[in-house]
């Protein structure tokens, strides 16, 4: 995960995409402010596990939540820094100001169901937002996350269509115990295997999502090493994206790129055509429906179906073909997303 710096960098033309975003977030016909509804006793706290350019977007999306849907107040703080023993204080400290409704993308997907159940037995609202637990059970109230594994699928299938359905790819991905992780690797196995031998994966390469120097230094190590033999690169992570179009630019070799998410760099990528295709991400979406489905759950006025739901955000295939209107379609599901939790996964 990078640093506070590299988000600073990058917060404005992050921005400017979530401005675009939530200027059609919610259809003509969202219900406005009900001057009836007890939305503005809740106070919902949205809490990433640190500082990352991902969750910029949660920030913006919980403030328009706040404005369509009455919300009592919706805060945004990225302080856990990347320590489940901190995040857990950040949320004890939120619940003593009167906090009742929670987004939580949990430092440690392996232990965070324990703060979840801490977190229900006391009557909170919580909901797992941009991942899920490890465990096969979710003991949030819901998950509001990218499949992670579809969206992998689908930035493998775009690197072989890019490379012509035969060659050799290398995947640049996050960190090596997390379990979604494995998820992603899981993605891009299952469209090689499709190709029936006609793709060979190369090399996996995890670890990269933390540090952009380091990133940089590892695909520019890989590229010494192997470049030669490599047709196309497909990074499911932030920081490995920019590291592999900083490494293939500076290299000047002839590798197709598969990013992820929707930074200004890649999306010129795109347009110039050093970036073959990128899988962008809903984090507004998850912010935005997220804090309203907290907050029908918090005033009582909806219930789970069942406990523990998973709801896709959605990831989305952008390439050169619709890089200027990719983000309609984002918008179209964040609308969707809503009706999905109305007929699905509330119960009003």
């Amino acid at each position: 995960m990078v640093g506070a710096r590299v988000v600073l960098r990058r917060v404005a033309a992050l921005l400017g995409v979530v401005a675009m975003v939530l200027t059609s977030a919610c259809s003509a016909d969202e219900p406005q402010v009900d001057p009836t509804s007890r939305s503005h006793e809740v106070k919902v706290a949205l809490l990433p596990g640190g500082v990352h350019p991902y969750f910029q977007p949660w920030r913006a999306g919980g403030a328009e939540a706040k404005s369509v849907f009455g919300i009592g107040d919706v805060t945004f703080d990225e302080s856990s820094g990347w320590d489940q023993t901190t995040q857990n204080r950040t949320i004890n400290n939120y619940t003593a100001q009167g906090y009742t409704a929670f987004g939580i993308f949990g430092v440690s997907s392996a232990d965070i169901n324990a703060t979840f159940s801490r977190m229900k037995a006391t009557g909170l609202v919580v909901a797992s937002l941009g991942s899920c637990p490890a465990d096969t059970v979710n003991k949030a109230d819901f998950c509001l996350a990218t499949d992670v594994e579809v969206a992998a699928y689908k930035a493998a299938r775009a690197a072989i269509d890019a490379i012509g359905g035969q060659g050799t790819l290398v995947h640049l991905t996050g960190n090596k115990v997390d379990t979604n992780t494995e998820r992603r690797s899981a993605g891009v196995r299952h469209a090689v295997e499709e190709t029936n031998g006609k793709v060979t994966l190369l090399a996996t390469v995890t670890d990269l999502d933390k540090e952009q120097a380091v990133a940089d230094k590892a695909v520019a190590d890989l590229l010494v090493k192997q470049g030669s033999k490599i047709n196309g690169i497909v990074t499911t992570g932030y920081i490995p994206a920019l590291a592999a179009l900083n490494g293939v630019t500076a290299a000047k070799l002839p590798i197709k790129i598969i990013a992820i998410d929707d930074d200004k760099k890649i999306l010129d990528g795109i347009r110039d055509g050093n970036v073959a295709a990128t899988i962008a991400q809903n984090p507004v979406g998850q912010s935005y429906v997220g804090s309203w489905a907290l907050t029908q759950l918090a005033v009582g006025e909806c219930k789970n179906k069942w406990r523990g739901q998973t709801i896709d955000s959605g990831s989305f295939v952008i390439t050169k073909a619709n890089v200027e209107t990719y983000d309609d379609e984002r918008k179209a599901k964040t609308q969707a997303l809503i009706d999905q939790f109305r007929t699905s996964v509330l119960a009003c």
